[in-house]
């Protein structure tokens, strides 16, 4: 299996308040995992920085513009977007490098460049609704990526599968009423954003939740997997498959209380890469989410690159 990375400096200067989980260092800790020697055949490459328009695959333009307006332009200003997200100078910019990585990563995977791809990408996106950011989020990478993907290489059936603690909520919103997105997530509840619930199935059953409990471990992950995650893209067979990867369902984390453990992201990336194989002709683009204790995202974003690696 050939795997690409893309990751950029950008990143690191999309800058949070002091104390706020999602910080740069997130981004450092993973390289200082990647300096593994396992890790020397990881093909890796600058994110391109994707133009405005990208933006409305998945957005309206008064979303677009709404945060382009409130991007600060003095050094060190932090504007508070929403109750938890933030503006600074360079957001903008890393927001559209980690748009950009996201669609080179589908143009990489359709076009048979590699087989899979890993955007190591900071503000996160699965919380950005339609017309919304929120969540540390300001624009949904994954779904744009799904849109270039149909837009470009006509994928038909595309799966979206999230195992961020969180709920994917944005992603959820904007495939509501789409049958050939089929949008999974596993996720703590009740926790933010509170949504999620079992009966949130969309408009056209496309949507499918797993909701684990409060300090459910890997036996309770692992079977909403088997049960309901893994069921729902056999019936599907999707023709390309995207990972919302959020690390912070690890024991270690802060902001939630699921007690997974690395090997966890292990498994369930090669039940996905099963499933890609099977249907997708092996096309799987992984995407950062969250994932707040540095050791647990290093360690658990170190063993899901390296699973992508061995194929």
């Amino acid at each position: 299996m050939t795997t690409r990375l893309y990751e950029h400096e950008i990143f690191l200067e999309h800058n949070t308040p002091p104390g706020h989980p999602e910080r740069a260092d997130r981004l450092r800790s993973l390289a200082i995992a990647l300096e593994h020697p396992y890790f020397a055949d990881l093909d890796r490459k600058p994110a391109p920085q994707a133009n405005e328009d990208a933006v409305l695959l998945a957005h309206p333009e008064d979303h677009l513009f709404s945060v382009m307006r409130q991007v600060p332009e003095e050094d060190g200003a932090i504007f508070q977007l929403e109750s938890d997200t933030y503006l600074s100078p360079k957001s903008l910019q890393a927001a559209l490098t980690g748009i950009g990585g996201a669609m080179a990563a589908v143009d990489d995977v359709m076009t048979g460049k590699v087989d899979n791809a890993f955007v190591a990408a900071r503000p996160p996106g699965h919380h950005a609704e339609k017309s919304k950011a929120m969540g540390f989020c300001l624009f949904n990478n994954v779904a744009i990526a799904a849109r270039h993907a149909q837009k470009v290489y006509g994928a038909e059936r595309v799966a979206i599968v999230d195992w961020d603690v969180h709920h994917g909520n944005g992603t959820q919103d904007i495939f509501w009423d789409d049958p050939s997105i089929l949008f999974c997530s596993t996720h703590q509840m009740p926790l933010y954003p509170f949504t999620g619930a079992r009966d949130e199935t969309g408009t056209k059953n496309n949507i499918v939740n797993a909701p684990l409990a409060t300090n459910d471990g890997s036996e309770h992950f692992r079977e909403a997997f088997k049960s309901r995650v893994l069921p729902a893209l056999e019936n599907f067979r999707p023709d390309f498959l995207l990972i919302s990867a959020g690390f912070d369902a690890h024991h270690r984390d802060p902001l939630a209380q699921i007690n997974l453990v690395g090997n966890d992201f292990d498994w369930a990336t090669g039940r996905l890469m099963e499933i890609a194989g099977k249907y997708a002709g092996n096309r799987v683009v992984s995407l950062l989410e969250g994932g707040y204790d540095l050791e647990g995202l290093a360690e658990s974003a170190g063993l899901h690159i390296s699973r992508l690696m061995k194929g």
